[in-house]
């Protein structure tokens, strides 16, 4: 048997988090065992169907790496299908779907209901009002034929709903949690086709799966309750049922499941801010499966070599956003300077440090700048804040150590040293910067920290930082000088 696993998204909008870690499980579960990849479009609700949804979950999944064998694909702009199972976009297979239909009516495990809205509505708030589950009633379960075909005949608008027998345990084992047992009397008689003639979630969902030769099903606990519906359906047809793996809901700080009201939750906003996939991967992989062993950063090889459903929690993973940027910074720190330097600009830009033109004709020195602030940022869009340094005169001090230390009685003097040197120089460079402090010290005696912490006090406003002779050369000439000069200003109005 070849394993088959897939990501069945709807196009309601972002890809949440807990998607893309959906994906990636089944991604990594369908690599390790040597199976296939399906990425599936579950569009039937179209009242919730967002327009260019699809492309931009296709570009956040080719964005992360988890690529899939089958299914719906960007084509530079276009949209194409490629596989022997498809269509895969749901809402171009409803004829499929009404095929499938007809047999539940045949053989009775699925009926015709006529019941109106407001019927229904009625019977949900009688319900609720007696403490009751609210659910159908079972109105049209057993209407004769002749009256279902006198209102079918007539275009009385009805849905179908599927007929659970009475009083019967339902039961599945999932590789997650184990066994799991719902009766009958405590499930809703579900609609399969809508009033549109589309299929719904639970209806379409069997059908595909069987059809695409699904071998295991691996989504969120939020399908859990849903999934004796579907074991049902896979008998009513006389099919092979799929094995269920149910995976633990990705939680925030206060163990609610994560929202949007907890801030970043889309993919697309992990993008923005300039983390790497491999560092949102890396650690979506982390929340909710632990390897056997204390290990914590994983290329994609080695995920797909160590992944197991065995090792998902049953219980939710805390989404720690301290975590991901350890995780994601590590990534950056890996990375060539070239690859962040091209990630940084347009952060540089949007900052207004840098325009389109200083990108082509700086790149150079954009390289060195980006090169002294990698290991000091835990994704891209840092770069803003941390790159300010160098692109402003005024020196803001950023703690009571460096207030203290520029007031020192030796700093007048050692400004003047290193002004001096500086307008002397022929060129301010990397070399001259790691040359220029011997220089001082052999002619004013002043050395070590008081030589080294008050320059990079003046030159960055902080007492610990960046190489000093890159920091040098990064800033140049002019921008030493005006700094000096800031800070003796300061000094003297002090």
């Amino acid at each position: 048997m070849t394993i088959r696993v897939r990501f069945a998204p709807s196009p309601t909008g972002f890809v949440h988090i807990g998607g893309l870690r959906t994906a990636l499980y089944n991604y990594l579960f369908a690599r390790k065992n040597g199976g296939k990849y399906i990425l599936r479009i579950e569009d039937t609700d179209r009242e919730r169907y967002v327009e260019g949804a699809i492309e931009e979950m296709l570009r956040s999944m080719a964005w992360s790496g988890i690529n899939h064998d089958e299914g719906v694909v960007l084509d530079g702009e276009r949209l194409v299908q490629k596989g022997d199972f498809g269509p895969y976009i749901q809402s171009q297979r409803l004829d499929i779907y009404q095929k499938h239909i007809k047999t539940l009516l045949e053989s009775g495990d699925a009926y015709y209901c006529f019941c109106s809205k407001e019927r229904l509505e009625d019977i949900r708030e009688k319900q609720k009002s007696e403490g009751l589950t609210a659910r159908y009633d079972g109105h049209c379960r057993n209407l004769p034929k002749e009256e279902v075909q006198e209102k079918l005949e007539s275009g009385e608008q009805h849905v179908i709903r599927l007929k659970f027998p009475k009083s019967r345990d339902i039961e599945f084992n999932d590789i997650i949690r184990g066994r799991v047992v719902m009766n009958t009397d405590d499930l809703d008689d579900q609609v399969l086709i809508k009033s549109d003639g589309f299929p719904t979630y639970h209806f379409a969902v069997v059908v595909d799966d069987h059809l695409m030769k699904i071998t295991h099903i691996i989504r969120g606990e939020e399908w859990l309750s849903s999934t004796p519906k579907h074991v049902y359906l896979y008998e009513a047809f006389g099919w092979e049922m799929p094995k269920y793996a149910h995976l633990p809901n990705i939680l925030s700080q206060d163990r609610k499941k994560l929202s949007k009201r907890h801030g970043d939750v889309a993919v697309e906003d992990f993008l923005n801010k300039g983390y790497l996939p491999e560092g949102l991967v890396n650690y979506i992989a982390l929340v909710g499966w632990s390897p056997e062993d204390d290990q914590e950063i994983f290329s994609m090889d080695e995920l797909e070599q160590k992944f197991s459903l065995e090792r998902v929690s049953k219980s939710g993973g805390v989404f720690d956003v301290n975590k991901l940027n350890w995780i994601n910074g590590h990534y950056i720190r890996e990375s060539s300077v070239e690859r962040i330097t091209d990630l940084a600009i347009p952060y540089l830009i949007e900052a207004g440090y840098i325009t389109e033109i200083d990108a082509k004709e700086k790149y150079e020195w954009l390289k060195d700048l980006v090169s002294v602030l990698q290991d000091r940022i835990s994704y891209v869009a840092e770069i803003k804040e941390k790159a300010v340094i160098f692109f402003k005169t005024e020196i803001e001090l950023k703690d009571d150590e460096s207030k203290e230390l520029i007031k020192s009685d030796h700093v007048p003097q050692l400004l003047d040293a290193f002004k001096t040197k500086v307008e002397g120089a022929e060129t301010v460079d990397e070399d001259f910067g790691k040359k220029v402090f011997k220089e001082i010290q052999k002619e004013t005696g002043i050395k070590g920290p008081n030589l080294y912490k008050p320059i990079r006090v003046v030159l960055t406003g902080e007492t610990q930082g960046p190489d000093l002779p890159l920091v040098i050369k990064i800033l140049g000439r002019q921008n030493i000088l005006n700094r000096i000069q800031y800070i003796k200003q300061s000094l003297n109005n002090s």
